[in-house]
């Protein structure tokens, strides 16, 4: 059996994480400024994408990097969740 017949599966300490915008609440302004510098869109991007909720700012981030964008959202008066990714099926029995 060569190395391409084997399959490795890399555990890790943190699965991968997403930042799920809820609601903007009504500082809009402030939170597309937010989600600009947390994506780096334009200013006009950020606030489109602000507004159509739910919307994913961050997709695949370490959880302590979620938790912090989220805590960043909130501060800016919006509703934001952390989620983390499901399970690739590959690796469901």
């Amino acid at each position: 059996m060569g190395m391409a017949d084997d399959y490795f599966l890399l555990v890790c300490d943190d699965v991968p994480h997403d930042v799920v915008l809820t609601d903007p609440g009504i500082r809009v302004l402030d939170v597309a400024q937010v989600v600009r510098r947390l994506t780096g869109l334009s200013l006009w991007r950020s606030k489109v994408l602000a507004t159509q909720v739910p919307a994913l700012i961050l997709d695949g981030v370490h959880r302590a990097d979620a938790g912090a964008a989220a805590t960043n959202l909130r501060a800016a008066g919006a509703l934001a969740q952390v989620r983390a990714q499901p399970e690739p099926d590959f690796l469901k029995p």
